[in-house]
């Protein structure tokens, strides 16, 4: 594995480790205050665009493996995001 490839690898999984504490931080707060759901669709095309990229060059690495659990974190805080949206939604309609 080439030097590239580890740091590469070390950036994904970085990157890796902030969406779980974003979860929970959705799931506890039952919130969209300081979510940009802009931005979490921009990070999740990033990813996919990077998944892309290693199809067409057939480089099948470390770092291509830690692509798919960080997409698959994005589309849980995204789908989190839509959760929490209509119970604020439904908070507001009730009048809290």
């Amino acid at each position: 594995m080439s030097l590239p490839e580890i740091l590469e690898a070390i950036m994904i999984i970085s990157f890796g480790i902030s969406w779980p504490l974003s979860i929970v931080r959705s799931v506890r707060s039952k919130s969209t205050k300081g979510k940009s759901l802009l931005f979490m669709c921009f990070i999740a095309f990033g990813y996919v665009c990077g998944i892309a990229s290693k199809f067409i060059t057939h480089t099948y690495n470390l770092a291509f493996w830690f692509y798919f659990p960080n997409i698959i974190f994005v589309l849980t805080d995204i789908s989190l995001y839509f959760k929490n949206r209509a119970y604020e939604k439904k908070l507001e309609a009730q009048g809290k």
